[in-house]
């Protein structure tokens, strides 16, 4: 298949599935080609069967803004048309599969029918799409897809919550590989960070607020009160300098290193006993997952498709929202036994197993091999014309 792949091209989840998506299609053959305003995060090597096709707005002083939609949307006709490709698959609702039906829309009045796939990640959907201004557009945009995914059942439920929805959606979860997600020994990096043997917490994200960063840091206070140990931040954004703000006032900041945004996660997440997610709304925690793979438990919210990943007792704890005393209680606990958390480490691992990209990538296979039946896009095109 030629398939085409639209999403953001930054470090956050929906730009970090697309892009191991598309490079795992590519590696079992099929021809992939990203089209976006930048070259996507982990997108950083050459590969046979990836192609990349930049979106550039013209910079024109009578627009008080580019108008990248436009922009977009002329390219996806164009490498559609030039590429010959068979089937879009976007991600992110909004713009991306609004784009994509005004693109299919000039395409079919040249002769052509292109099938589009819409996967939703959450922040279309909890964030963006429930934004009144935006959820005309949203489920416009989902109904008027040939095929919808969500990256998980509670995504899945409330975006049926939230809009009406007549089309189908069909979860097909995130996932992970394992050729790069994977404990390895980095005891040296490890006595570089904690030379004392201090225990290595780990959180990553984009630091906004629905992130709630600063629990981290609070739980982070609570159990170094209790073990020795050290709080590595990877990311950065807008809550960055509270956050740092807030380190200096409780006096942790030699015990707390900011990082920063880091393409290497897995050095990071090898060296680490305990992962962080304290966040208030997550629709499925690839970060988490992540850290799963590398033999690390989770201690998290028990929000969105959380409970679906970190399993509670098992691989990790959950806790409510704003639980930062329950989750420190259960960062102490994990551990100040080392048995326990060995049993977790091993757990976490097993669970993680499930979401292998072996697994998934033939799920999304399956799935483009349904869009492009003749019973399912000759009847959508049918009813576009």
């Amino acid at each position: 298949m030629k398939i085409g792949i639209v999403c953001y091209p930054t470090y956050g989840g929906s730009g970090v599935v697309a892009t191991e998506l598309g490079l795992g299609l590519a590696q079992k053959g099929h021809q992939v080609h990203f089209i976006t305003y930048r070259q996507p995060a982990r997108l950083t090597t050459f590969q046979e069967n990836i192609y990349y096709h930049e979106v550039s707005s013209a910079d024109n002083t009578l627009y008080e803004y580019p108008p990248y939609d436009t922009a977009l949307a002329s390219k996806l006709v164009d490498v559609v048309n030039f590429e010959n490709i068979d089937l879009l698959h976007v991600h992110y609702a909004i713009p991306h599969a609004a784009i994509a039906y005004m693109a299919k829309k000039i395409l079919l009045a040249q002769g052509r029918y292109v099938p589009v796939v819409t996967t939703l990640h959450g922040t279309d959907i909890t964030l963006v799409g429930t934004n009144k201004a935006f959820a005309p557009v949203v489920a416009f945009s989902i109904n008027k897809s040939d095929g919808v995914t969500a990256v998980s059942k509670s995504l899945e439920r409330q975006t049926r919550d939230f809009f009406q929805i007549d089309n189908d959606i069909k979860v097909i979860y995130n996932f992970i590989d394992f050729q790069r997600f994977r404990r390895v020994n980095k005891d040296h990096f490890k006595k570089a960070i904690a030379p004392n043997g201090e225990r290595i917490i780990v959180h990553t994200s984009n630091f906004r607020k629905v992130k709630r960063v600063g629990d981290v840091i609070r739980i982070f206070q609570k159990l170094h009160e209790q073990v020795p140990s050290k709080l590595l931040l990877v990311g950065d954004g807008p809550e960055r300098r509270n956050l740092e703000e807030l380190c200096r006032s409780i006096h942790l900041c030699e015990e707390i290193r900011f990082l920063g945004k880091q393409d290497a996660v897995e050095e990071l997440l090898a060296i680490a006993d305990l992962f962080v997610m304290p966040s208030e709304s997550e629709s499925f925690g690839l970060a988490a997952l992540e850290a799963m793979a590398c033999e690390v438990p989770v201690i998290s919210t028990d929000v969105g498709g959380l409970p679906e990943v970190n399993i509670h007792g098992k691989t990790g704890f959950l806790s409510r929202l704003g639980d930062v005393e329950d989750m420190a209680a259960n960062a102490i606990k994990l551990l100040r036994d080392e048995k326990l958390h060995q049993e977790f480490r091993r757990n976490a691992l097993q669970q993680a197993q499930r979401f292998d990209i072996a697994h998934i990538l033939p799920q999304y296979e399956a799935y483009y091999e349904h869009i492009l039946s003749h019973k399912v896009y000759e009847r959508a095109a049918k009813s576009e014309s």
